[in-house]
């Protein structure tokens, strides 16, 4: 099969090639996917993850992304819950090859159905965006209706999801980010939006629960945003500063086959949609890795 792989941790993207790879294994309780669009996290290449597995023994050449939209076409031993020939999405895991490939396998936990009106492209941009905003408002940050939450890159990959799910929820949402995408984030419904280059992060006002995804200095400096009893949520970094009366989680997300169904009914019925700037096919995407978009680029991998 055709994949994308890196074999020099120090090359970076430079180090990113097309080439022939085996046929994956489907272990127990696996499935194989034949991948008809990817998604990919730019940090990626430094995660320990990506070169060795999880007992540390280097693993390359190794297939980075770990978002796909595909179709089953093999089951391993003991493997319930899906069938070949069904449509799926999720979530690769980390120290394993990922996504950027025609065929990879997967646990099957970590994937939900994916309904026949849903594009690929789009469900490939789902999930981590998606359950990182889920489980970092409401698992994380206990948001509830009635509550002010402040999302730090609101019309970002994971801050415009949040958005969404916050206004949905019933909370009232302050968003920071670039004067570039002000626009975009009153679009999707924040009530004050700040820029975060010209502006003021203090002027915000205070919230039942922040999200971070930037890390920093902001995320030092919105500690003291976090209103007593509040929480302040990052996905960036272990935060060194802490609310003076209140929680600060850092968290990475996890895998949840019934909040993916969820998030794909929500895709569906047009109350949900993750940011897709642009796609591309499987040959370029080296060059995706390299390029800063406000959305996500998903890789078409296989055409429908």
């Amino acid at each position: 099969m055709q994949a994308i792989t890196v074999q020099d941790r120090h090359a970076g993207v430079a180090g990113m090639t097309l080439r022939d790879m085996p046929h994956p294994h489907a272990a127990e309780n696996d499935v194989i996917v034949r991948v008809h669009a990817a998604g990919f996290t730019r940090g990626e290449l430094d995660w320990p993850g990506t070169w060795a597995d999880r007992a540390g023994h280097d693993r390359t050449p190794s297939i980075p992304g770990h978002e796909l939209s595909g179709v089953v076409v093999e089951l391993g031993y003991g493997t319930t819950g899906l069938s070949v020939g069904q449509r799926v999405f999720g979530l690769a895991d980390w120290a394993r090859n990922g996504t950027l490939a025609e065929y990879t396998a997967v646990e099957a936990r970590n994937l939900a159905p994916l309904p026949a009106d849903v594009d690929h492209t789009v469900a490939a941009a789902l999930p981590v965006s998606g359950l990182t905003a889920w489980q970092g408002l409401f698992d994380h940050g206990r948001l509830t209706t009635g509550r002010t939450v402040l999302i730090h890159g609101a019309a970002g990959a994971v801050g415009s999801v949040a958005v969404q799910l916050a206004r949905e929820a019933g909370a009232r949402v302050i968003g920071t980010g670039r004067a570039s995408g002000r626009d975009r984030a009153l679009a999707l419904g924040v009530d004050t939006f700040v820029d975060l280059r010209t502006e003021k992060l203090e002027d915000a006002g205070q919230a039942d629960v922040v999200f971070d995804v930037i890390g920093g200095e902001i995320l030092d400096r919105s500690a003291a945003l976090v209103r007593p009893g509040g929480t302040l949520v990052t996905i960036a970094e272990p935060p060194t500063v802490h609310p003076e009366d209140g929680r600060a989680v850092f968290f990475v997300v996890e895998p949840d086959r019934a909040r993916l169904a969820d998030l794909a009914a929500r895709v569906r019925d047009g109350r949900l949609e993750p940011l897709v700037s642009d796609v591309r096919p499987l040959a370029e995407a080296p060059a995706a890795f390299a390029e800063h978009t406000p959305g996500r680029t998903i890789i078409r991998v296989t055409e429908d």
